[in-house]
């Protein structure tokens, strides 16, 4: 006789329902020779597998090493039960009710299989624009709620036709149990929608047997398409026709803002841009994101794809691209055989500035109705707005700038366990983090909370993180300002829960030590460079250098305060930033400076009583504002259209200088008193003195930009190797939006380990407000032990306030 069959319950966690788990251990079963049943469960996939001792043993064992490529799996468990006897196999109804464990997958870019089949005449979903299997297509933005199965996605309402059916139920189909499947019997529709020239008049709907080949034709004749992805609406034209897309610039009121271009393959860019071996699997592997990648000083001969309008990314340094990730795109840049038709398309959000992407097909008709010439749209429904996500390489390592689709919602990985908190983020680039345990799920990116439907985005994206997750939180983390809408919705909403506050700028630092897998231990330097915070004292800083941990952070030194005159205006036109950083450092306004010039007469005369009276003018530290004003004061950007324009042109205008004409101007340094609790000041007097020397003397505005930026590498250097000979901190966080800055963040990174720093950078999520709220998550998790565990706030200078 043989031994005796045992049987063992698995429990596998992680990122393992939408990713063909359930069949995959069904098959592996089967071939096994052993009997019992796989469901999703809440907590995620659980098995009972019975049969001979090795060959369950077997089966356990092999789990992680041969799990589907789309699994990412936190823990395997497993532990013996009573033996029941019976045969065979089954996948048996997902089970519901209690805690959410389990991780919804990212969506995923159409894989080569599909491709294939969508290419192939004879294939019975040939040119399906919805075609998917279980390892690609769309997961987190048609979820509604777990456990991940069919009932509840938005593809609920599509009946599978007999052969889905049958491909679903088939072990050895690559579609057997893919929730998302369809075909052109039983899927999604397709409609193109065209506008009336009679705003007043509802769109025709086009009655063509293709309505993708329709698309093509209104986009190769200039026209601009709103065109309905994953998460949102996207607007589309051919990025090559400049009359189409000065249109759209006009059209959605973008400014010099660039867009995103679009191809079908690395042969239609690559000519125009460097492409390494990491940005190449970035473009094309299965998240697809945008791509920031330097343009090439001269495009190299190319293929028959004529070179995008100047107008696409005017002043920018890089070109945006994405390569198509959804079988709609595919048939939209045209599969081989198709007619001509555009090769690279401009593919931007489709939104008006300043409000989140559109995901409903009626908004889409009523918001979008002043920005596109026609719609193609479908009646599967978007549950989850996701906007692509934004990425670039910074020596060798990923620099993410926005993440969203492929990356939301994968959770980041904690140094140290957190109580259940969500934490609101800022109001710019608003991206919401939902924490417990080791985990943080950042949501999708949000956006900007001045419009009342980013709000309404921003309240909907928190319920679907509690929905996915399970996790409830105790805790409510915002920033410090008071008058920032994500902070005052979340106040609305915190009842009886606790709220935290938390300053913008130890978030930051927060965030860096979070991604990097710091405990909090040790003090680390950070360095914070950005373009708005509220600090301690009332004003806006922005260029600080913290002592911190998660605990608190003492200000070790910061820019000289300057008066910031009319707030919002003096970010929006970077020559009153200019006018306001020589008034500081007692330097004239004449008229030989072009940031004097670019200032109208009117506008110089009150804003020189304003400053002189000191009205209605807040102090600021910020470094960004600093990169406004050089960037105006050398000639290079005096009106700013879109967040950062005058810097990213300042960087734009550094990486066109010869190397050997940036010796760096420097700032003045003024210690604090001996055994004063005052903080180091960095003035920039001296750096705007020169700066002026060199316009005067006709330097070129490049150049004054490339010493500019070896003026800020060598003051973080200095001032780092000040904290270091005071405290003995060897770690440096580099850390807010000015280090999307990647000759800067290269540069300090690269000098800072040249005197023997270990340099934390961020790489998971942005250094900008995007990744704020993993960092809120972190201190205010630290703040609520120690109220716990003693009563006491915390009364070390920088402790963050409890309310």
């Amino acid at each position: 006789m043989g031994e005796p069959a045992q049987r063992r319950r698995v429990t596998v966690r992680g990122v393992v329902q939408g990713v063909g788990f359930r069949p995959y251990l069904y098959t592996r079963a089967l071939a096994m020779g052993l009997a019992g049943h796989v469901t999703n469960t809440p907590e995620g996939v659980v098995a009972e597998v019975e049969g001979s001792p090795a060959a369950v043993a077997l089966f356990c064992e092999g789990i992680v090493a041969n799990a589907p490529p789309m699994a990412v799996l936190d823990s395997v468990e497993h532990r013996e039960v009573p033996a029941e006897g019976g045969a065979g196999f089954t996948i048996v109804a997902s089970r519901t009710g209690g805690p959410s464990r389990t991780l919804v997958p990212p969506d995923v870019a159409t894989c080569a299989d599909c491709l294939a089949e969508l290419a192939d005449p004879a294939d019975r979903r040939h040119r399906h624009p919805f075609i998917t299997c279980t390892n690609c297509g769309p997961r987190f933005t048609i979820v509604m709620d777990l456990p991940y199965d069919r009932a509840h996605t938005t593809m609920a309402r599509f009946p599978m036709c007999p052969d889905c059916a049958r491909e679903y139920a088939d072990p050895a189909d690559r579609r057997f149990h893919a929730q998302p499947v369809a075909c052109h019997r039983c899927g999604p529709r397709l409609d193109l929608l065209v506008a009336y020239p009679d705003p007043g008049k509802a769109p025709r709907r086009i009655t063509a047997a293709d309505p993708v080949a329709e698309a093509r034709r209104l986009l190769t004749g200039g026209a601009i398409l709103a065109v309905k992805g994953l998460g949102g609406y996207h607007l589309a034209c051919d990025a090559t026709n400049a009359g189409a897309v000065a249109a759209l610039r006009r059209r959605k009121a973008r400014g010099d803002k660039p867009f995103a271009l679009m191809a079908r393959d690395i042969g239609d860019i690559e000519h125009l841009v460097h492409v390494g071996a990491q940005e190449r699997a970035l473009l094309t592997g299965a998240v697809r994101p945008i791509v920031l990648l330097r343009r090439r000083r001269r495009a190299l001969p190319g293929p028959d794809t004529p070179a995008p309008s100047d107008n696409v990314a005017p002043g920018s340094p890089d070109l945006g691209v994405m390569l198509a990730y959804t079988p709609l795109h595919h048939l939209l840049l045209g599969l081989p055989g198709d007619p001509a038709g555009p090769r690279l398309l401009v593919m931007t959000s489709g939104n008006v500035a300043g409000e989140p992407i559109v995901t409903d097909d009626a908004e889409a008709l009523d918001r979008l109705a002043r920005l596109t010439d026609a719609w193609l749209t479908h009646d599967r429904p978007i549950q989850v707005p996701c906007d692509d996500s934004v990425v670039r390489v910074c020596d060798g390592e990923l620099l993410t700038v926005r993440r969203s689709r492929g990356y939301a919602p994968r959770p980041v990985e904690l140094p140290l366990p957190v109580p259940a908190i969500l934490a609101a983020g800022g109001d710019l680039k608003n991206t919401l983090c939902l924490a417990e345990g080791r985990r943080a799920w950042l949501s999708a990116h949000i956006g900007d909370m001045d419009d009342l439907a980013t709000q309404h985005a921003f309240e909907d994206a928190g319920q679907q993180l509690e929905t996915i997750t399970g996790v409830r939180p105790a805790v409510l983390a915002v920033d410090r300002h008071p008058g920032y809408r994500s902070g005052q919705l979340t106040r609305r909403l915190a009842g009886e829960r606790q709220l935290v506050r938390v300053q913008h700028h130890h978030a930051h630092i927060a965030s860096a030590m979070a991604e990097n897998g710091l405990d909090g231990s040790r003090r680390v330097i950070g360095v914070a460079f950005d373009g708005t915070g509220y600090g301690d004292d009332g004003a806006v800083w922005g260029g600080e250098i913290l002592l911190a941990d998660y605990d608190g952070y003492h200000r070790f030194g910061h820019l000289a305060y300057v008066p910031l005159p009319g707030g919002d205006a003096a970010v929006r036109r970077p020559y009153r930033m200019a006018l306001a950083h020589l008034h500081a450092a007692g330097i004239g306004w004449a008229q030989d400076l072009p940031c004097t010039v670019a200032c109208p007469s009117d506008e110089l005369d009150v804003l020189s009583r304003q400053l002189e009276r000191n009205l209605n003018c807040v102090p600021t530290s910020s470094m960004g504002r600093l990169f406004d004003a050089v960037s105006s004061l050398a000639g290079i950007c005096h009106r700013s259209g879109y967040e950062a324009q005058a810097a990213v042109e300042l960087e734009t205008a550094a990486l066109r200088a010869a190397e050997g004409d940036c010796a760096g101007y420097g700032f003045a340094l003024r210690s604090p008193a001996p055994d004063s609790e005052g903080a180091l000041i960095a003035d920039p007097a001296p750096v705007l003195s020169a700066v002026v020397e060199d316009v005067r003397a006709g330097t070129a505005p490049g150049v004054i930009a490339a010493r500019f930026h070896e003026s800020v590498t060598a003051l973080v250097r200095s001032t780092c190797v000040l904290a270091r000979e005071r405290y003995g901190l060897d770690t440096v966080a580099l850390t807010g939006g000015v280090f999307a800055n990647t000759r800067l963040s290269s540069a300090c990174a690269r000098t800072l380990r040249g005197h023997d720093f270990t340099v934390l950078l961020h790489h998971q999520v942005p250094p900008n407000d995007g990744g704020l709220a993993l960092g809120q998550v972190m201190v205010a998790a630290r703040t609520r032990a120690a109220r716990t565990l003693d009563g006491r706030i915390g009364a070390a200078q920088g402790s963050a306030a409890i309310h």
